[in-house]
């Protein structure tokens, strides 16, 4: 009789121990090659939430809407440039606090929140102003046309940043630099050139992220009402006491007083030489112009005044630090017997100020005493307070006059 073997017995049972290992070897390696299961996860760092709505919301007619989430808050208020008293806020049953204001003229506009006593910017808005004290929210109202200030669809000039050592002020200082457009450095065309300065508190950057100079001047260009002109911007101080002593620094005259000689002395022996060795300026007196606002304004005044046969062209917006009487001691060389020849070597002498600035007193003093010494300076009043609004409208309409 046949007898009948099970497999380990026909084959061996060595055999059917390699052919489990190898299956087990096949099945492991398909594993292992084959593409791994997708990972849900999010592209996000947070949870995926509706983008917040744009602040402030403005409307055709100017109308701007302010909001800010505080719902824990007791009182907010809005504080807005050139308007002397601050915009209470309403909460709503969301916990969000808002305000419109009306109207608002076509401009840029700082503004902050005041929340239970403390200044916050707006978290959803990331224009801001900065400066060496503080910083703040932005926001434009455009016009219709667009205004000087607004960037347009024409040829853009450049801005240069430069740093350098200043053993004057013993810092890393810097300064900014406007070229028009289409300058070219290796040209043989010299251009005229403005200085042009900021205020305390401020820093060189100031002059064309706030007061948006380098677009005033591509427009100003492109529709031929100004020149094209190289624009300098240094850092304004003489001694870097006035930041850290804070505002209450004006109350040290002799500390202003070095402040102001120091900065002539920066701005002489420092920043003209190695701009002059960066950029084809014109050597002729009669393409020369300083202009500056605020504490600017008073240097403009103490460097442009002082050195009428290296500037024809002057222009002080808002300017402030010189005091309001006692001039003669700044001003040497300007008495009754020199004034009107003075006057006569310059092709332009701009005086400017908000009617509803506090300098506003200050300046006319020193118009009055500048017209009994023989002088005639152009005044220029216009309605502001000590805000970026005036001197915006200030370099605007001063520009198209320069180096006619």
């Amino acid at each position: 009789m046949s007898r009948l073997l099970c497999p380990a017995q026909k084959f061996g049972f060595s055999r059917l121990v390699l052919a489990a290992l190898w299956l087990s070897a096949c099945i492991s390696a398909a594993q292992q090659t084959a593409a791994p299961a997708p990972v849900q996860r999010s592209a996000a760092p947070t949870a995926l939430v509706p983008a917040p709505a744009k602040s402030p919301q403005i409307d055709t007619e100017g109308n701007a809407t302010f909001t800010l989430a505080m719902p824990n808050a007791a009182k907010v208020d809005l504080h807005l440039e050139n308007v002397r008293e601050p915009f209470p806020m309403n909460k709503g049953v969301d916990g969000a606090w808002t305000v419109t204001v009306p109207k608002l003229a076509p401009q840029y506009y700082s503004y902050a929140y005041d929340v239970d006593g403390t200044s916050v910017i707006d978290p959803h808005n990331t224009l801001v102003k900065t400066s060496f004290f503080n910083m703040q929210s932005m926001f434009l109202v455009p016009g219709q046309p667009p205004m000087p200030w607004e960037a347009g669809d024409v040829p853009h000039g450049e801005i240069h940043h430069h740093f350098y050592r200043s053993k004057i002020v013993d810092i890393n200082s810097e300064y900014y630099v406007y070229t028009p457009p289409g300058f070219d450095a290796k040209s043989k065309k010299k251009y005229p050139v403005l200085y042009l300065l900021h205020g305390y508190s401020d820093d060189p950057s100031a002059w064309t992220w706030m007061g948006k100079a380098n677009v005033i001047l591509d427009n100003l260009i492109a529709q031929g009402k100004a020149k094209p002109m190289i624009v300098v911007m240094p850092l304004g101080y003489g001694t870097m006491d006035m930041i850290s002593r804070g505002w209450a620094v004006w109350r040290d005259p002799e500390l202003v007083k070095r402040n102001f000689t120091d900065f002539g002395r920066v701005l002489y022996e420092e920043v003209m030489p190695l701009v002059k060795a960066e950029y084809p300026l014109s050597d002729k007196r009669e393409e020369h112009a300083i202009a500056g606002l605020s504490m600017g304004g008073a240097e403009t005044l103490l460097v442009g005044l002082n050195h009428t046969d290296d500037f024809a062209y002057i222009g002080a917006f808002s300017a402030g630090g010189i005091g309001d009487s006692n001039f003669g001691p700044l001003f040497p060389a300007i008495t009754p017997q020199s004034g009107a020849q003075i006057q006569a070597k310059l092709k332009l002498f701009w005086v400017a100020c908000g009617e509803q600035d506090g300098l506003f007193p200050p300046n006319q003093k020193l118009i009055a005493w500048l017209k009994e010494q023989g002088m005639q300076p152009t005044a220029i009043a216009t309605p502001g307070m000590h805000v970026w609004m005036v001197w915006r409208d200030n370099l605007s309409n001063f520009a198209p006059l320069l180096f006619k």
